[in-house]
């Protein structure tokens, strides 16, 4: 017998999700990005705090990013002077990623706004559970 919309884990998470995406999309619209212009953003400046210069494969792969997409969403973060592509000096067909000044300064705005969306939205589940859980689902590799 079929489970009904309110007994279904994925319709739930469906709609928990999208729910989600929309707090997020509304919060990151006043500082000019989507929610994939900021997840790769993000990436990108956090990995460049540790030393490394992603190219985009690495960085499409961290943010759990389609390749060519990220290609496309990269030159238009390019284009808005927030990320920077270089010639990979060992592979000059590969360029790696920095993050300009404008990038550094709007990353941690854009990270706050989104964790600030984070604490609403998860607010009535510990935050241990709710990492423990999606981390479970997601099959997200820790570093």
């Amino acid at each position: 017998m079929a489970l009904g919309p309110g007994e279904s884990p994925g319709f739930l998470l469906w709609h928990a999700t999208l729910r989600w995406q929309r707090d997020v999309a509304a919060a990151l619209a006043p500082l000019g990005l989507t929610h994939v212009q900021f997840v790769l953003l993000a990436c990108t400046w956090w990995l460049n705090g540790r030393g490394e210069h992603p190219n985009q494969q690495t960085l499409a792969r961290r943010a759990g990013t389609d390749v060519k997409m990220t290609s496309q969403v990269v030159r238009a973060l390019e284009t808005k002077g927030l990320i920077e592509r270089e010639t990979d000096p060992t592979d000059t067909r590969a360029k790696r990623l920095r993050v300009t000044e404008a990038g550094a300064g709007l990353a941690p705005r854009a990270v706050e706004s989104v964790e600030s969306v984070d604490t609403r939205f998860f607010e009535p589940v510990a935050v241990g559970e709710a990492v423990a859980l999606l981390a479970r689902l997601a099959r997200v590799e820790e570093d």
